[in-house]
This record gives C-alpha cells, structure tokens and sequence, in this order.
C-alpha cells in the first residue's frame, strides 16, 4: 500500500509512461515484422509540386472577422508524457510543431486577435460506446484525453487532456474561447462554429493536432459552415504508421481544399500586419 501522499499522481504518470511504450512498441513491432514506418522528408515528399494543377487561393486576414482556431493543444499529442508520443513524436519534433502553435497564440494574442480552442475529452460515459473506428478503439484503449466526469476538474491539472503547459498562458486568460470538447475529429458535436459566428468572425487560421485527424475534420466542417480557412503546415503533426504517413495524408488534402496553406512564419507575418 502506498504511503506517499503523491501516489495517485505518481500511479498516473507511471500508467501513462507504460502506455506510451505500448503504443511505440506497437509501431515498433511492425517494423521487426518486415513493414516500415513512413519515414521524414528526406525525400522531400512534403514540398509542394514546383508546377501546381490547381489554381492558387488566399486568406485575407483582418482582426475584427478572423480567429485563430488550434485542435486538441494537449499534452496526450504534444508532450513526452503523452500516451500517443511514441508515433507522434517524431512528425512533432520534425515540425517544430510545439513551438509553432505557441508562436501563433503569442502574435494571435498581441494583437487582440480571437483565439479558440477546440478540445478532445472523453468521460466515462464514453467509454460505454458500443462501435467505433479503428482509431477510436485505440483512444478509448490507452485512455487518451480522458477526464473523471463533465463537471469535475479532479485529477485534470497535469493529465493528458489538459493543455500542454506552455500554452496555459493564453488559453487560461479569460478570454480566449475553449468550446465544448468534440468527440470524434471534427467539431460538428461542439459550440464551435456557434462561438466563431458569435464573435464575428468569418475566416479562421486553423492549426493544432493531429493533421489528418481532428484538424482535417474541422477544416472541412468549417469549409462547409461558410468560414474561409488558413491551415498553418507546420503547426501541426501526426502519427507515422505502418497504415501511412498521417502528415503526409493530410498535407495533400489541405492542397486541394484549404483556402490558404501557410507557414508558422507566414502565419505569424500575417497576423502582425492585419488591421
């Protein structure tokens, strides 16, 4: 029996450090067995095509219609700690990916821009789902993004679900939008769009995690509610699997639908000079 009055959170973390091997092992695994993980861009599969088919669009960005809107900025996708490093680490790493969405938050928030939050938690009441994808079944089975109820903050502080810690600043102001969590990848299910529309704002920024994910769901949910989008490339990342290279996937479809593809960089450039 544990006498140590940190022993819940010492438990904790320790179930996740095993998890998150598990998840690595797991992707290890299928290397050992002959398949092989998509690798970076050495071969420079990320670059854009040097004669593009399709036309080129743009985002005009003003502060009183645009948001900066970041996907699932928690600890489970974009710290050491989190149950899913071990397959999105390295896109991570490869993308400055961390450091990139705080340089957006930082200039979204100097320049009194809105800033919105789509989160991912799951309660135990989700986990009584009876059907799920491939990917579902593995969030709900290594306890990614899980929270102890819809109106507790117990054991949130610190735990997967919760904002990474560098990123508190911004998000934990007051004044910047956390909507209510979605549950699958896009935001059909929370007060997003609502929120956005609330606020004026009719173009979004978008960034976050994980690319082929919730933040290519919430691109195509918001193209279709009406909002022109800006995705920020390399602010976000995703997991590299037997099944394909997840940034790869979804940088492809960003080419062919997003109304602007943008680096953190010319995102940043873009935010300071809107009026």
């Amino acid at each position: 029996m544990c006498t140590n009055p940190n022993c819940d959170n010492e438990t904790d973390i320790g179930r996740r450090q095993l998890l998150t091997s598990t998840v690595a092992l797991a992707a290890g695994g299928a290397l050992l067995s002959g398949q092989s993980l998509a690798a970076s861009d050495q071969d420079g599969s990320y670059s854009d095509p040097s004669e593009p088919a399709l036309p080129p669009t743009d985002v005009e960005v003003g502060l009183s219609d645009t948001a900066l809107v970041v996907t699932d900025p928690q600890v489970d996708f974009l710290s050491e700690d989190g149950v899913t490093w071990g397959v999105v680490g390295a896109s991570v790493q490869e993308h400055n990916t961390v450091e990139n969405i705080g340089r957006l938050f930082e200039a979204a928030k100097a320049q009194g821009m809105t800033v919105a939050i789509s989160p991912h938690y799951y309660y135990p009441s989700d986990h009584g789902w009876t059907f799920g994808g491939p990917l579902e079944k593995l969030m709900h089975k290594i306890g990614m993004f899980d929270r102890k109820g819809p109106l507790t903050l117990d054991g949130f502080d610190g735990s997967g679900a919760d904002f990474m810690p560098q990123y508190k600043e911004y998000i934990l102001d007051g004044e910047t939008i956390v909507a209510s969590p979605h549950k699958v990848y896009g935001p059909e299910n929370n007060d997003l769009s609502l929120q956005l529309r609330k606020h004026g704002v009719s173009k979004v920024i978008l960034a976050g995690m994980s690319a082929n994910l919730c933040l290519q769901a919430h691109l195509y949910e918001l193209l279709e509610q009406g909002y022109q989008v800006a995705v920020v490339r390399d602010a976000t990342a995703a997991a590299k699997l037997p099944e394909g290279d997840g940034y790869l996937a979804a940088l492809i479809n960003f080419r062919y639908v997003a109304n602007g593809l943008w680096t953190t960089d010319e995102a940043v450039e873009k935010i300071q000079a809107a009026s």
